[in-house]
């Protein structure tokens, strides 16, 4: 331009460096928001006096009339302007109203933002997510999420375009230059003031009269108070008596008074309860005596038990353990349904912490009882298989349903346990001998072999050394099988008992039904253990021998031959 052109002539040296004499004390820097003073005004250009520069900074009048600042343009009037160059290639200064507007406009963002004071601006245009807010007092452009604009879902916003309105400021990011705001905050901080206006009318102790059921939910019923105020009236609060659901009491629209039991001002809240405006059924606990029967009624099941009432409001929990003698784990809901008036005793009454303990297997007989007095241990009595494993029997004593444990153990004296457990089945009848009565822990256990003669009581008035006959009834490489005459016991010979010379300890020597003779060697009647010798026998039958024909000093130097033949040589005399 011809205006900085002129600058550059060496006449212009002089009047530079009274600019910098003059100017000196003035800092100018770049980056800086600074004034400046309009001298001159044409159809493109606004001229500036800065104090400090060397030449006057030109504005394009079109920006400034894109800011709207067009009507305060006249000279004299003071811009606020962004010095970006001090000089450029050309020696022209470069200032901008627009930039400085928006970081004075940034400025004041952050001072709301800091202070946590409301701002405002309008909604322009709607972008991906949300809309675009312009603030009012910069120009400043803002981002509000969809989920800020208001405090309930809006599927129409244009009643709210280019309104001007209060918004909050929820996020500000100076590296990027972004800003959100949020007008959802504003509305909610709006009504938490009305609603602590309101909180501020109640105290505890207050009764609200007529208040509206509005709703219902899993816990409790909702209540509208003069058309002010939501209050929760919790599932425990509604009444002294079991309730599963308030639509079992409540209809939407019914009127009820109720009682402010609390006031949280923080949470703006008030708790209300219903059943504290009448007395409390359990004052008359003192009515209900330990260890008496008396009828309650079951008014909800559960998988753990039955809750019931004594009386209306006065509920107590019947656990699935109190229930029957006999089942362990009872259903329930098999065996009650809601509406039952059932006989239960009073085991407990704890008025501190307001329980009331309760058993329906109290109302009869233990049969456990019954079945120490009615079959002592010992007695023989008659069951059903009903169920079975492994390793045992379970019986059903038909006449006091009780569970009997039959081990497979206890089912004979000779076979083998598992291969005899095989016999029975399902729904067999077997008559068996109790063994033993738990009644606290309520457990039976009964035998079948014992309900037999027992076949080792054959040996016991036997002792080691005394000769038994035997029958053989098997042999192998390993010994003999026998069983002894008069007894159902099988017992073995061992190849090593069979005779004195190895030569003669041969099983095949013997064959199946021979009777032969053998001595006890090993007897334990407590561990239901014999051991048989053939062997055994010829030894004490050789020195029965040697003591009866030989005197104690003879044929201590002579082979067992010559021994014999003087046995035999006296046995003729």
């Amino acid at each position: 331009m011809e205006i900085y052109n002129q600058l550059k002539t060496p006449a212009s040296k002089e009047f530079e460096k009274l600019l910098n004499s003059k100017f000196s004390k003035t800092k100018i820097e770049e980056g800086k928001i600074i004034e400046g003073k309009i001298t001159k005004i044409t159809e493109k250009f606004v001229f500036l006096f800065i104090e400090g520069l060397k030449s006057e900074p030109i504005l394009d009048i079109n920006e400034l009339r894109t800011m709207k600042m067009d009507d305060n343009l006249k000279i004299g009037n003071k811009i606020s302007v962004l010095l970006e160059r001090i000089e450029d290639k050309n020696g022209e200064v470069i200032v901008s109203a627009q930039k400085a507007k928006k970081i004075e406009g940034w400025y004041k963002l952050e001072k709301a933002f800091e202070n946590e004071e409301p701002i405002m601006g309008k909604i322009t245009s709607k972008c991906k997510g949300g809309v675009i807010v312009e603030h009012i007092e910069t120009g400043s452009l803002m981002f509000c999420p969809g989920s800020q604009i208001s405090d309930k879902p809006l599927k129409d916003i244009s009643h709210l375009m280019h309104e001007p309105q209060k918004f909050a400021l929820i996020k500000l990011d100076k590296l990027r230059g972004n800003a959100c705001v949020s007008r959802r905050q504003i509305i909610s901080s709006s009504k938490k003031e009305d609603k602590a206006k309101i909180i501020e009318k109640y105290k505890v102790g207050d009764i609200i009269k007529n208040a509206i059921v509005k709703g219902y939910s899993s816990f409790g019923c909702f209540f509208d108070v003069n058309s002010e105020l939501d209050v929760l009236v919790h599932l425990q609060e509604i009444s002294y008596s079991r309730v599963n659901h308030p639509d079992e009491i409540f209809n939407i629209g019914e009127k009820h008074d109720l009682l402010v039991i609390s006031v949280d001002k923080e949470k703006l809240q008030v708790g209300c309860s219903i059943k504290q405006l009448s007395k409390d059924p359990f004052e008359h606990i003192s009515n209900y005596k330990l260890n008496e029967p008396y009828k309650v009624k079951v008014v909800k099941l559960m998988d753990f038990g039955a809750f019931c009432e004594l009386e209306p409001g006065l509920s107590t929990l019947l656990h699935s353990s109190e229930i029957s003698w006999t089942k362990k784990n009872p259903s329930v809901k098999k065996m009650f349904k809601v509406g039952d008036e059932i006989k239960c005793v009073i085991t407990e009454i704890d008025k501190e912490k307001r329980r009331v303990a309760i058993s329906h297997r109290l109302t009869k007989e233990n049969p456990f009882e019954v079945m120490e007095k009615k079959y002592p241990v010992g007695s023989k009595v008659d069951g059903v298989i009903n169920s079975m494993n492994e390793y045992a029997i379970y019986l059903k004593i038909s006449e006091l349903e009780i569970d009997a444990f039959l081990h497979c153990n206890d089912l004979s004296y000779t076979n083998i346990p598992e291969e005899e457990l095989k016999k029975y089945k399902k729904g067999d009848k077997l008559k068996v001998q109790v063994l033993e009565i738990k009644k606290d822990q309520q457990k039976l256990r009964v035998g079948l072999k014992q309900t037999k003669p027992d076949p080792f009581d054959w040996f016991k008035d036997k002792k080691v050394n005394d000769t038994i006959t035997v029958k053989v009834i098997s042999s192998d490489n390993k010994g003999l099988i026998v069983k002894p005459e008069g007894s159902e016991i099988e017992c073995i010979i061992r190849k090593s008992q069979i005779a004195i010379n190895q030569s003669d300890a041969r099983p095949s020597r013997f064959v199946g039904s021979e009777r032969i003779d053998a001595a006890i060697a090993d007897l334990d009647i407590e561990k239901r253990k014999v051991s048989l010798s053939i062997k055994l026998l010829e030894e004490m039958q050789n020195k029965e021998a040697v003591s009866k024909f030989s005197s104690p000093l003879s044929g201590k130097n002579l082979p067992f031959s010559s021994l014999s033949d003087k046995l035999g040589k006296k046995t003729k005399e």
